[in-house]
């Protein structure tokens, strides 16, 4: 706790509070949201569930307050323009940057993945059904297709951010019309294949947002937010209500048309709207986190801001498998259009929270530790050279990043020993292991 309260008291003054604020808020929000909305019921191999939101209409309106996914990336737009003029300012290359940059995403991500995988192997050893445990896997995996798509996004910065400074406010409008020519291309051609490109183009388009802010070529005050919030409010319910999007902005099974997977134009109506709430509620915001202990509070959250993320859904995987195999909340739940069911959920909110709790305490420390000091056995000389490491960072990134491809597209069912895909997983360590390597030869620390 002092450590913590002389870090807030070193805060420079110019940094900006009120992003750190707002992705500390979008992370607990993500974290209830799928706690939430996952009913679990029995079986005859242990707990299985479904979304909430396949039996609850009036449950998908409220996405709308819930999907923040938006406000990561822009958050991660500003932060990450940031920390690349930072950078470069002071004389560092881009290879470099990228892999300073890694090592807070990769090293939070190959805990995760080693622990799933050593699980796993341990359980099914002891007898436990491969397909339960294949199941409880994927589960337990599925933040890892945002770090998927924002790896992608941070391996990208470097030219999107140079277009920003070349086009400005541009780029993410011709963005946007490449994610209006994919929802055409799946609604209008029925060709669901050319609207994949969603997936970038929508969140680069909400990156560039967050450089935009960062800059200053985006007046931050609330006499913009208004329009942006009226404007993308209104065209996300005419996208939704009027046309042919549905009003669910979290997907669910058996919708014939996602908001999320791939993203459309009505998800990035909603995050117009929510940088216009956003810009709206800034200068409060600010003078809130003047506040010590506030200022505090969100320093801790954001220290282990990626583990909260990737271990949430472990957590419910550990609660769902225990708590009901002993009996401790029996099943079946309460209707799901009751207000027994609400209510319901607060205990199992606590012991949600009690465990994550415990998960922060041991892996958190992977996420706040320095990185870079450390020599890898292995590091080839040759990466303590520019352009061999500037290959290294991007080769590192592309394994990494098909390694999450592997894993973010398995089904939940049997793959293997290690309840993941094998060439996956093989996929992602190597990936890291060049990274850090190639970091660790050039003497880097993360940032």
């Amino acid at each position: 706790m002092h450590g913590l309260r002389e870090l807030a008291k070193r805060t420079p003054p110019q940094r900006e509070r009120y992003v750190d604020l707002l992705r500390a808020l979008a992370i607990l929000i993500v974290v209830l949201g799928h706690w939430m909305v996952i009913v679990v019921t029995g079986g005859p191999s242990g707990p299985n569930g479904f979304s909430a939101l396949e039996v609850l209409p009036w449950g998908r309106p409220i996405t709308w307050l819930v999907q923040v996914m938006p406000v990561f990336f822009m958050v991660g737009g500003f932060a990450n323009a940031a920390s690349l003029t930072s950078h470069t300012g002071r004389g560092g290359d881009i290879a470099d940057w990228l892999l300073d940059r890694s090592a807070r995403l990769v090293r939070p991500t190959t805990a995760l993945l080693v622990t799933l995988a050593a699980a796993a192997l341990i359980v099914r050893l002891a007898g436990v059904d491969p397909a339960h445990v294949g199941r409880a896997v994927w589960l337990a995996a599925i933040p890892l297709w945002f770090l998927l798509v924002y790896l992608v996004v941070v391996f990208l910065t470097p030219l999107m951010y140079r277009l920003h400074r070349l086009a400005g406010l541009a780029v993410p409008l011709v963005l946007v019309g490449l994610v209006a020519a994919g929802d055409v291309a799946r609604l209008a051609l029925d060709a669901p294949t050319l609207q994949l490109g969603n997936y970038l183009f929508a969140w680069l388009a909400v990156h560039q947002i967050g450089f935009a802010w960062q800059d200053g070529r985006l007046p931050v005050r609330p006499g913009v937010g208004v329009p942006l919030l009226v404007g993308g409010s209104g065209l996300a319910v005419l996208l939704t209500v009027a046309g042919p999007y549905p009003v669910s902005m979290v997907d669910y099974a058996g919708m014939p048309l996602r908001n999320l997977s791939p993203p459309t134009l009505a998800l990035l109506a909603l995050a117009t709207a929510q940088l216009g709430l956003a810009l709206l509620l800034r200068d409060s915001g600010e003078r809130w986190m003047q506040r010590l202990g506030a200022w505090m509070a969100v320093i801790a959250v954001n220290s282990v801001i990626l583990t909260v993320l990737l271990w949430h859904m472990s957590a419910f995987v550990l609660v769902a498998t225990v708590v009901y195999t002993s009996g401790l909340f029996p099943l079946p739940q309460p209707p799901e259009d009751t207000g027994s069911w609400l209510l319901w959920k607060l205990p199992w909110l606590a012991l949600l929270f009690s465990v994550l709790g415990a998960l922060l305490a041991v892996f958190g420390r992977i996420e706040r530790r320095g990185d870079g000091t450390s020599r890898c056995w292995w590091t080839p000389r040759a990466l303590g050279r520019s352009r061999p490491r500037a290959t290294a960072a991007a080769v590192g990134y592309a394994t990494c990043v098909l390694g999450l491809l592997g894993v973010a597209d398995a089904p939940p069912a049997d793959h293997g020993p290690f309840g993941l895909p094998t060439a996956a997983l093989v996929s992602f360590l190597a990936g890291a292991a060049l990274l850090h390597a190639a970091r660790t030869a050039g003497g880097r620390r993360a940032d």
